[in-house]
């Protein structure tokens, strides 16, 4: 088998040769004019019938038939048939499509008509090649299925699955179509800066980095939220931002150490506003890409056309654990409560680290349809307004959808005092070894002195959302290149 595909690598390398020495070498072609892709030509075919088009893709099949042949050229929005006649090109032209290979990429031009099968075709007058391809597709009928080729050859993936082009294609109207929204309700969308002396807004490990030119080490940021809101600060009232951000963290099917997030801010608003803002936008996206609301996941209908479910977590910890959390009077209760829950604890977490473990054992996975938790313990909030009504709480959302977190929203914490005791507090959970722990930000804190006025915020990760509407089973899914680990390790 080897010995047959490097045979087949050595007769392609010839022909390339060969072309060249006949003065014919494809890669001195710097343009084609493609007049049309395959899919409007089939959907325009009573207006295109007889008219001249030109076509141009990888040729992904060939069938010579003595004087004529066909051959399927795939592009963008598809594939289509191409009728090519010796009578029609010419001899010469002929003899030189026959040695063409399955993988070239070809131009055509030609007339519009239907087989006697009825397939919309181009008949050719021309065929031009325009690019030899050096390497073997994978073979039609089996394709190509191996995950980890799949994902280290993301070009090879989208040319022989369909439905992978289908996913990305899908992935960049999500992301335009979240654009379209938040412009349209007078958001601007920002740029703010990935290299950073301190990484905060989030609870994750940083990468780090060394900058030659000032000597000095930065990090990747982990969130977009602490310049945002320097933003707000500075009186621009309603930003956004989609960007990457990276978190020194595992792989797995709902984690990738980079990806998109989208974060937005909007001055004298709370979370109950960002709420109705997640709610709609989310409704907006599904209904614009997906033309409907109600949307499959695995084995589970999810209707984001209904009003969203609004729970506080104490209240769904007391429906699925059976705990009524007002009655546990302190931390040494608390983490009674999870020793008899089977729930496994720090001894660095205090009674509100301890209702949000439990949380996560006994309520998410029940969380299928939109539901939005709110209220959530001081103690995993650093960033986050108080419940004037009861401190212990914070006025925070997260949205639950098919068991997994989309979305963390707040009314954002703006007195400069307590924002100060709360990186404090980090601190003092970084030197007991939490590396997800906040620094204090100096900056940021001379931001809050000089005022902010009362804002909401939402960031969620664009790519948990694009596996929700495209129905993909894991992250690496909807990454055109996901991070993997080296061949060679």
């Amino acid at each position: 088998m080897e010995q047959n595909l490097n045979e087949m690598l050595r007769l392609r390398r010839e022909k390339l040769a060969a072309l060249q020495e006949a003065g014919k070498d494809p890669f001195v072609i710097t343009k084609y004019d493609q007049t049309h892709h395959s899919a409007d030509i089939k959907a325009d075919y009573d207006a295109l019938e007889g008219q001249t088009v030109s076509v141009a893709g990888r040729m992904m099949f060939k069938r010579v038939m003595g004087k004529a042949s066909f051959c399927n050229i795939q592009d963008l929005k598809g594939n289509i048939q191409a009728y090519v006649a010796r009578d029609s090109i010419g001899e010469e032209s002929y003899a030189a499509f026959k040695k063409y290979d399955v993988g070239d990429i070809i131009g055509v031009k030609g007339e519009v008509f239907k087989t006697k099968t009825g397939e919309i075709s181009v008949h050719a007058s021309e065929v031009t090649l325009l690019s030899k391809s050096l390497q073997i597709l994978p073979e039609k009928y089996h394709g190509l299925t191996d995950t980890d080729t799949r994902y280290r050859q993301r070009y090879t993936d989208l040319i022989m699955n369909a439905e992978v082009k289908e996913t990305f294609v899908k992935r960049s109207k999500i992301i335009a179509s979240i654009r379209r929204f938040l412009d349209g309700r007078g958001f601007m969308e920002v740029e703010t800066p990935m290299l950073v002396q301190n990484a905060g807004g989030a609870a994750a490990r940083p990468f780090e980095t060394h900058f030659n030119a000032l000597d000095e080490d930065l990090k990747l940021r982990i969130s977009l939220e602490l310049y945002l809101k320097r933003l707000i600060v500075g009186g621009l009232e309603r930003v956004y931002e989609i960007g990457r951000v990276f978190r020194n963290e595992g792989l797995d099917t709902r984690h990738n150490p980079e990806f998109t997030l989208m974060e937005l801010y909007q001055a004298y608003t709370d979370y109950h506003g960002m709420m109705d803002l997640t709610e709609a936008m989310y409704r907006h996206v599904a209904e614009e890409v997906n033309g409907t609301p109600v949307i499959t996941y695995g084995e589970h209908t999810i209707d984001l056309g209904k009003p969203f479910a609004r729970a506080t977590m104490v209240d769904l910890v007391k429906q699925y654990a059976n705990v009524d959390w007002n009655e546990v009077e302190d931390t040494a209760a608390a983490r009674e409560i999870a020793d008899k829950l089977h729930v496994e604890y720090e001894d660095r977490h205090e009674k509100g680290d301890i209702l949000s473990l439990i949380f996560e054992e006994y309520v998410e996975e029940h969380l299928i349809q939109p539901t939005f938790v709110m209220d959530h313990p001081i103690e995993i909030s650093p960033l986050t307004k108080k419940k004037p009504e009861d401190p212990a709480y914070v006025e925070r959302f997260e949205l639950f959808i098919n068991g997994w977190e989309m979305a963390n929203a707040y009314s954002e914490l703006n007195d400069p005092i307590d924002q100060r005791e709360r990186f404090k507090a980090q601190e003092a959970l970084l030197a007991k070894g939490d590396e997800e722990a906040n620094t204090t930000d100096e900056d940021f804190l001379n931001a809050l002195e000089i005022g902010m006025p009362p804002t909401g915020g939402i960031g969620y990760g664009i790519d948990r959302l694009v596996m929700i509407l495209t129905n993909s089973p894991a992250i690496r899914d909807v990454l055109l290149f996901p991070t993997m680990k080296s061949l060679d390790k």
